[in-house]
């Protein structure tokens, strides 16, 4: 598909990284509503996946219920990536660079094993060059089969330190805590896979993913999705209103559907 970028690029580098305190893009009272999100969402997982983990007992009765808490808790991991993400643009807390890289480098560490500053470096390399071959979540040899392209992007941040992790938790839960296999892998293993999946679907694939029919707006090489609001809170957190995301990188995600609006 032949790009016709209509509006100019404005790199990530040039963009607010950590938007200052006292910056007129800021909301009323963006880091109250963004940290007790982000209490919520945060207490929300922790509760199920320790509950679900550690004192459901799976059996006739429950079993109706696994599915449902197994899905649930995927969407709450994808909410922790969100959460994280928001951090690396520091819209979480405007103005607090270093309590952003605290919250989001434990968020990251509890996500995956994953380390704040590469995944915040690959990120920005993503705004820099959204796209194109170099953009490290792009896959320039086939940007429009989904599998391929995910399986690029899960081997380039699934790495031996976040093996090394998973590997320790579950070794953890399952021999010293006495944890259920089944439990650990229906409530830790299927929603942090499912999760991983979801979030490259709806904040990846569908937003840079080449098309026969049609041509991206400008050159940040994206689209959004035209999901309502309750379709696209439960799908990836709003980011699939992804060209905004792009437009305004230092929106928060509970605030991109009205910048959508507007």
């Amino acid at each position: 598909m032949t790009l016709s970028p209509t509006s100019r690029l404005i790199p990530a580098s040039a963009l607010p990284r950590s938007t200052p305190a006292d910056s007129p893009k800021i909301r009323p009272y963006q880091t109250t509503i963004g940290l007790t999100l982000c209490a919520v969402l945060l207490a929300s997982w922790f509760a199920i996946h320790v509950s679900a983990i550690f004192f459901l007992d799976i059996n006739f009765s429950t079993l109706p219920l696994a599915p449902l808490i197994t899905v649930f808790q995927c969407w709450l991991t994808v909410g922790l990536f969100i959460l994280a993400h928001d951090a690396m643009h520091g819209s979480l807390a405007p103005g607090r660079t270093r309590l952003n890289a605290v919250i989001g480098g434990f968020i990251l560490f509890v996500y995956a094993g994953f380390a704040w500053k590469k995944i915040r470096d690959a990120h920005f390399a993503h705004h820099d060059a959204p796209g194109t071959p170099a953009d490290p979540d792009f896959y320039a040899d086939d940007p429009e089969n989904f599998w391929p392209w995910f399986g690029t992007f899960f081997s380039r941040y699934f790495g031996w330190r976040s093996v090394a992790f998973v590997s320790t938790v579950v070794t953890f839960y399952l021999v010293i805590l006495d944890a259920s296999v089944t439990n650990v892998v229906l409530f830790y293993g299927l929603p942090s896979l499912l999760s991983s999946l979801q979030l490259f679907y709806f904040g990846t694939y569908r937003p840079h993913r080449h098309e026969e029919s049609g041509t991206f707006a400008d050159a940040h090489n994206t689209r959004s999705s035209e999901f309502g609001y309750v379709a696209s809170l439960f799908s990836c957190f709003h980011f699939g209103y992804h060209h905004e995301h792009h437009l305004a990188p230092w929106t928060p995600w509970w605030a991109l559907p009205h910048t959508r609006q507007s």
